[in-house]
């Protein structure tokens, strides 16, 4: 690939990226994507060729992004001092790119990019489920037979559905709250049990 070729192939994912965030998912056609890049149509078929991969390559600049903060948030030794403090700096990491970045929190969570093998999500994710799996891990060691990973997974489902209902306004609605912090709490004592401190 040549670097011209490079450089288009970067700038269609750059589009599609300010895209989704000003616009959102729906204005991530090829079409739309190729017209704000200023590429004939068809010009995206020659690095993607379906819509789906270059979605997958604009959600990918997301977990990147997503595991950056994360990053940010678990600077080494400090999870061992307190593991549960960890746990909630990276939900609050989860919530605020959802509430900033909405359109491309969306985009990376669409089933039909995620269950593909081969358009290179799955390396994205699963890196970032294994440390917070890690530090849900410390947080709460779990007697025999319960297996961090799936209370990682339950503490996660939970915490995606605070994202969207929050967003939609419906958790405001039906809780009153005006910060999602308690419910924050909440779910953190439901799945790693009371807060010692």
């Amino acid at each position: 690939m040549t670097n011209r070729d490079a450089g288009l192939e970067a700038r269609l994912v750059a589009v599609g990226v300010q895209l989704v965030e000003e616009r959102g998912v729906q204005a991530l056609t090829l079409r739309e994507i190729a017209r704000a890049a200023g590429v004939s149509h068809g010009a995206p078929r020659r690095y993607f060729p379906t819509h789906v991969s270059l979605l997958s390559a604009i959600a990918r600049t997301g977990f990147a992004d997503l595991a950056d903060r994360a990053a940010a948030v678990t600077a080494p030794g400090e999870a061992e001092r307190d593991p549960r403090a960890q746990v909630e700096r990276l939900c609050r990491v989860y919530l605020d790119f959802a509430r900033t970045r909405g359109g491309m929190f969306e985009l990376m969570f669409r089933h039909d990019l995620l269950e593909s093998g081969h358009l290179g999500l799955r390396e994205s994710s699963l890196p970032l489920f294994g440390l917070f799996a890690d530090t849900v891990g410390r947080a709460r060691p779990h007697p025999a037979g319960a297996d961090a990973q799936l209370v990682a997974g339950a503490l996660w489902a939970g915490l995606h559905g605070i994202a969207q209902l929050w967003t939609w306004g419906s958790l405001r609605l039906a809780t009153g709250a005006d910060d999602v912090g308690p419910l924050l709490r909440t779910l953190l004592d439901a799945h790693l049990g009371p807060d010692p401190r």
